[in-house]
């Protein structure tokens, strides 16, 4: 199989547009591994190249779940194995773009989905509700530290699937977690930006949300119902308490754009622990021309192994 090429990194650092530049040159096809683009409807809260902006390039996996409906890494997994299959097939190289780390691992990785008990997450859940998600993040904690390290206590959701695997297997939720070994061929190029440049570019996308009409694509989508994952979403969280009057529109907007920050804290600490990343400016002006001699070095095997932690300690540190 054909090298995968994926595009990864925090928000708002210029994926999607290096990821279109790269296919072109490449002839190459796009697939999403973003986890809020995979809904139908959320195109303005998650920056989703419209079909008009993808320059005539195949996108695979975007718009594939209803707002009501939960994502789920493993049918995610399956679906994505099947169109990279099926771009192998035709002989098509796969850019991968998404900064939803736990997906582009499952396209690329080993990678183990153990069984659900929906009694169980159910009980869990409504322990959530009662006792709150940081209790339930201490109870894990002395079931799995490392997993528990790697989860924030207010990940409600990642929580319960957490300890609901813990009961299962009777193992770590952690020993699940893929270990970083490719079963698909791979390179992953890291986009870094420095930390006021990358405030800025969210500050800006934050704008760019209310302006393009974010609140009105949230009505509609709350018309016809949302559910956890899609309403709990950066921006759309947001926009719905504006919509009910719990915020008024400067605290949403600064609240999305706090919880942005957040996020791209988050991504750039999940794609930073991973060696195999191989990390580039992207306020290169040689940018494009840059990624594509990695790749093609990696299709000629001469990659060099990337210095883990280079890009973190710059985009943190200042």
């Amino acid at each position: 199989m054909t090298l995968v090429v994926a595009v990864v990194g925090p928000t708002a650092t210029g994926k999607s547009d290096l990821a279109l530049d790269l296919a072109q040159a490449l002839g190459a096809e796009v697939v999403n591994t973003d986890a809020m683009q995979l809904y139908r409807g959320m195109d303005v809260g998650t920056a989703k190249l419209l079909p008009h902006e993808r320059r005539g390039v195949p996108h695979h996996l975007l718009d594939v779940l209803d707002p009501q409906e939960e994502a789920s890494v493993a049918d995610y997994q399956d679906s994505a194995r099947g169109v990279l299959a099926d771009l192998a097939r035709r002989a098509v190289r796969a850019v991968a773009v998404g900064g939803s780390g736990l997906y582009v691992r499952a396209l690329l990785d080993r990678m183990e989905f153990p069984g659900t008990d929906p009694q169980l997450r159910a009980t869990l859940e409504r322990r959530v509700e009662d006792e709150g998600a940081r209790a339930l993040h201490a109870e894990l904690a002395a079931a799995d530290p490392v997993a528990a390290e790697g989860i924030g206590p207010r990940n409600a959701r990642r929580i319960v699937r957490a300890l609901e695997v813990i009961a299962l297997t009777g193992r770590p939720y952690s020993a699940s977690l893929p270990s970083h070994e490719y079963e698909v061929p791979a390179l992953q190029i890291g986009l870094d930006c420095d930390r006021a440049t990358l405030d800025a570019r969210i500050e800006r996308r934050v704008e760019r949300m209310w302006d393009e009409g974010l609140l009105e694509e949230v009505r509609r989508l709350a018309e016809h119902g949302m559910g956890r994952t899609a309403s709990r979403a950066v921006g759309y969280a947001q926009a719905l308490a504006q919509l009910e009057g719990t915020l008024d529109a400067d605290a949403a907007r600064a609240a999305t754009a706090a919880g942005t920050r957040r996020l791209a804290r988050k991504q750039m600490g999940w794609f930073g622990r991973d060696p195999r990343v191989h990390w580039l400016d992207a306020q290169d002006p040689d940018l494009v021309s840059r990624a594509l001699d990695l790749v093609a070095a990696a299709d000629a095997g001469r990659l060099p192994h990337p210095e883990p932690g280079t890009a973190v300690r710059r985009t943190l540190g200042s």
